[in-house]
């Protein structure tokens, strides 16, 4: 399948997705405008990001596209199939919500909703901005970008693979990693002074469903056309890219969910949450048929270490809280001072393997140390005093945007030199 048929295909998809929703909007006595305003809104927005950003990386000459794979036709440097994707995800997710909003309310009232409630409109909004908020929207860039950094280094090009696996951990993968979690800790995140921001919603219990299926519907199209992508390649890395697929998911899943709960297991609790920013590193590097040499073996160990490190010190935090609600973890078994220092610790192997790969990779060596100097004042925290390392975690959020920053620029000024 070419390109712009398996597009053209997923577009068709989405669309009657999307033709469902307006039907049942419209069988319920509401106009479906609202829906349709939404979804245009965020069709123009994704649109202009995708042009951009795509045009930006072309010019950089951080990839090129298969002329023979292509119709043609582009906007800047972006060619049209390109736009399919943002156009896709617009379609699909206030669909998906509409729809699972309008069989609840039919669910809860034993019959579709009259027209003109006042609370229909609330009440979707309030659906979206729940489930929505549970992925994490700030944190989605940090699989997506792993992912399409390392299809691209490893020699990958611009194709279906890229774009589908980077739409997938943009945001699906992202709610069904902390939806999921949402879900399960629904009790310990409404006794979480934390929750309730940037650093996650608190999921009321209507949206429970609502997220699951959200989650599951969203990930499922998008594995299955990962793995048919990659059964019709000719890469002989093939299968490990799958087995690398299935450990993230499992990863993601594994974590938080009752029985497994490997988030309450200290130590795996890291290796854990690190395998679920490596994974799609992994799988990109795999994907694209890349060598595992040195330098490549010594980065995805380096943010394995990086992984742990911030898995551990946002641990510190919640030492008195998860203690008393007897929840285990790496920091509640060492101690806040004990745990801060590892994962200080951490950061510096991460900069240590980095300076091993050699130039250019060994400057990225400066992203871990900042993230050490950025813990080490809480060095000396006790487990009384647990709480005063949030300060640190907030922080920690925004130099995750500033080190991805410095990582883009970086990458693209050793393209232009190249």
């Amino acid at each position: 399948m070419t390109y712009a048929g398996l597009a053209a295909l997923v577009l068709v998809l989405c669309l009657a997705v999307a033709v469902g929703a307006v039907v049942a909007e419209s069988r319920a006595h509401r106009r479906p405008a609202h829906l349709v305003a939404v979804v245009v809104a965020t069709a123009a927005v994704l649109t202009v990001l995708t042009v951009v950003f795509d045009s930006a990386m072309a010019a950089a000459d951080l990839f090129r596209y298969d002329e023979r794979a292509l119709l043609g036709p582009r906007l800047g440097l972006a060619p049209v199939e390109d736009l399919a994707w943002p156009l896709a995800t617009a379609l699909l997710l206030p669909s998906v919500l509409t729809l699972l909003d309008a069989r609840s309310a039919g669910r809860a009232s034993g019959r579709p909703r009259t027209a003109g409630t006042a609370a229909a409109r609330p009440a979707w909004r309030a659906g979206v901005r729940q489930v929505v908020g549970s992925s994490r929207p700030l944190s989605w860039i940090n699989t997506a970008y792993p992912f399409a950094v390392a299809y691209l280094l490893a020699g990958g090009r611009v194709d279906a693979l890229l774009v589908v696996g980077t739409v997938y951990f943009l945001v699906p993968y992202n709610l069904l990693m902390y939806g999921l979690n949402d879900v399960w800790d629904h009790a310990s995140d409404l006794a979480n002074p934390r929750k309730g921001g940037i650093e996650g919603v608190v999921l009321d219990t209507r949206w429970h469903r609502t997220t699951v299926v959200a989650a599951v519907a969203s990930n499922v199209p998008f594995l299955v056309a990962v793995v048919a992508l990659t059964l019709a390649s000719d890469r002989t890395s093939g299968p490990a890219a799958l087995v690398a697929l299935t450990v993230s998911v499992a990863a993601v899943v594994a974590y938080s969910a009752p029985r497994l709960r490997f988030k309450e297991r200290p130590g795996l609790d890291s290796v854990t949450s690190a395998t679920h920013f490596v994974g799609p590193a992994v799988v990109g590097v795999c994907l694209a048929g890349g060598a595992w040499t040195w330098p490549v073996v010594a980065t995805v160990l380096a943010f394995v270490a990086w992984g742990c490190a911030s898995h551990a010190f946002g641990a510190v935090q919640d030492v008195r809280a998860d203690r008393s609600a007897g929840i285990a973890s790496v920091a509640t078994v060492l101690g806040a001072r004990t745990t801060v220092r590892l994962s200080a610790a951490a950061y510096a192997v991460a900069a240590a393997l980095l300076v091993t790969t050699g130039r250019p990779a060994s400057l990225a060596a400066a992203v871990p140390l900042a993230y050490l100097a950025s813990v080490w004042p809480f060095r000396d925290v006790s487990d009384d005093e647990c709480e005063a390392a949030h300060r640190g975690w907030r922080r920690f959020l925004w130099l995750n945007l500033v080190a991805g920053f410095a990582i883009t620029q970086g990458l693209i000024v050793v393209a232009l030199g190249g």
